[in-house]
């Protein structure tokens, strides 16, 4: 399995394939014989350096300099090829040009501002939970994790009713094409002319309700912050951001609180473990499972040489479990302190919609633990592939009230 070849003296290389579909189905062996096989390893499959132990994970995510985000976060290096679509103003740039971009999300997506929608989300949460208790036994993607999401951000953003039914489509073709020329890319590229064209439209100041987070970004351009041309890429950039990282994270936490019955009785005994029980279910399901950075210069990693323009793939999830970092790593804990965890990124790149994730995350998690007893898998959980994400695609259900 490891030979020492051209890519640097002594780093492991390894005929692995992160991005097949029998590794998606269970990544979790593959994982620990990548972070096993040393701090630094070559894939030669797709002629990448990777790098799975957390340490490793940290520093290249906390490194912008060095391992930069403007040649693409996915396979594809835009100094080298044309990108499928114009490059995100947040995920796809660089410091100086990043940090101003950023600065304007940061302000509109504020903890202060996450203070005051709080209470309306709760109460869509409520809503939601209410309609689920008169079914009894439905699907935890399509009827909780994907409604409830999809219920409240686009309002939020202010977006009009119709059309909404591209958004997941659209950020699945996003989180697809970070991948390599494989399957799953081409045909989510080849399906993604509506939902482009879709959002491309919404994100235009006119087509957006004032007050909502999508005005206030375009507000910016009357503030000199940004320029007409930036603010749609920055909506688009919310619009992808706000809702798969919510819908997959509130997917994980239901998928995990439903397989630890104990963990689904200690949230009911004290609801503010809603927060931490969210958190956990990132880290240990790890929903955007992996991103690429490419060197600026040539760069010594834990003794490892990489030369300048190589793609760099971070195993996020084999992160989010590596025993080095994480006590009993394997194990769903909600009272564990996760703070660390690299299931949103860390650094200036770490995922912009991440307080909205929590936001909804939590309040959706103390809505269900107050008002049900227990949750129940009552058929085949179905994944959903994808080349970035980690996901189900079906979640069948039955819940008990309290």
């Amino acid at each position: 399995m490891t030979v020492s070849g051209p890519a640097g003296s002594g780093i492991p290389h390894l005929d692995v394939d992160p991005f097949d579909m029998k590794f998606f189905a269970d990544p979790y062996p593959t994982h620990e014989l990548l972070r096993e096989a040393g701090p630094v390893v070559y894939l030669d499959r797709w002629n990448v350096y990777a790098v799975a132990r957390y340490a490793e994970v940290h520093a290249v995510l906390n490194d912008p300099m060095t391992f930069c985000s403007s040649r693409g976060v996915g396979l594809s290096d835009f100094k080298k090829e044309t990108p499928w679509r114009p490059p995100s103003l947040i995920l796809e740039a660089d410091p100086p040009a990043h940090t101003r971009t950023r600065a304007v999300l940061s302000k509109v997506l504020s903890p202060t501002v996450m203070k005051q929608v709080r209470d309306r989300f709760a109460a869509v949460a409520e809503a939601r939970v209410d309609a689920l208790l008169e079914k009894r036994s439905f699907d935890a993607i399509t009827d909780l994790a994907e409604a409830y999401p999809l219920s409240i951000f686009p309002d939020a953003l202010g977006l009009k009713p119709e059309g909404r039914e591209h958004l997941i489509p659209y950020a699945s073709v996003v989180f697809n094409a970070f991948g390599p020329p494989n399957q799953l890319r081409q045909e989510a590229i080849e399906r993604s002319a509506p939902h482009q064209a879709y959002v491309a439209e919404q994100c235009q100041r006119e087509n957006l309700a004032p007050g909502g987070f999508g005005a206030c970004i375009h507000a910016q351009v009357d503030e000199g912050a940004i320029t007409a041309t930036e603010a749609p890429l920055l909506v688009r950039s919310l619009l992808s951001a706000g809702l798969d990282t919510t819908v997959n994270g509130i997917a994980a936490a239901v998928y995990c609180l439903a397989r630890f019955p104990d963990q689904w009785q200690r949230l009911r005994q004290d609801l503010t473990l809603a927060r931490g029980a969210f958190e956990e279910a990132v880290r240990f399901e790890s929903p955007v499972q992996t991103f690429f950075r490419t060197t600026t210069r040539e760069v010594e990693l834990s003794g490892a040489r990489i030369g300048e323009g190589e793609k760099v793939l971070m195993f996020l999830a084999a992160a989010n479990r590596d025993p080095r970092r994480w006590d009993e790593p394997d194990s769903y804990d909600i009272t564990r302190r996760t703070s660390g965890h690299v299931g949103f990124g860390s650094g200036i790149h770490m995922c912009v919609g991440q307080l909205v994730a929590r936001l909804e995350g939590e309040v959706m998690l103390t809505a269900l633990a107050r008002r049900i007893a227990k949750i129940e898998i009552t058929g085949e959980p179905r994944r959903r592939f994808n080349n970035t994400l980690r996901g189900l695609d079906s979640l069948p259900v039955t819940i008990t009230p309290a």
